[in-house]
């Protein structure tokens, strides 16, 4: 995730899977392509030119479904707003939040144990604390590894404050 656009009235989160979207798509490309070269030779391996081009092909489809998703995070202090919008090949989706419910934002952890290996993912939470809507909101669904939703965290974190700087010069 990045910050695309941080100014006194808006930030703006996205989140592009470009790497694993083309990651899979030449996965994709080889399994079929290697499939439909067995298919054209002709012989005995038709058949499995065909299991390859399919099975293959079918797999790299459903991980792009499952994994590759757009997030954009546009908190809008002109219109009160949080918006969370996902995209993924199934369709569109968007929630809207009142700005003025969020109260912060904070690093979600969760950790694992794999071979008498520990590893930690994190995702980056809205704390909204009053509304209808009150309660933690992830920003992705997805934990991963690193520094990335830390990054998120002090992006949001730091915007915030300036609303209450903001208001305060306004009122004098």
């Amino acid at each position: 995730m990045k910050v695309t656009r941080s100014t006194p009235d808006q930030l703006i989160l996205t989140n592009t899977p470009w790497f694993i979207g083309i990651t899979l798509v030449l996965f994709i490309l080889c399994f079929v392509g290697a499939g439909l070269f067995m298919v054209s030779e002709g012989g005995e391996g038709i058949l499995f030119g065909i299991f390859c081009a399919l099975f293959g092909g079918g797999l790299g489809f459903g991980a792009f479904c499952v994994f590759v998703r757009r997030v954009q995070v546009i908190l809008d202090r002109n219109s009160n707003s949080i918006l969370i919008r996902r995209q993924s090949i199934f369709g569109y989706d968007a929630v809207e939040h009142e700005l003025s419910n969020l109260s912060h934002a904070e690093v979600e952890t969760t950790t694992s144990t794999r071979d008498r290996t520990t590893s930690k993912m994190h995702r980056p939470v809205l704390i909204l604390e009053k509304g209808m809507s009150a309660g933690r909101h992830p920003i992705v669904e997805a934990y991963v590894s690193g520094r990335g939703a830390q990054r998120m965290v002090d992006a949001v974190n730091n915007w915030l404050p300036a609303r209450e700087v903001d208001s305060d010069s306004q009122s004098a």
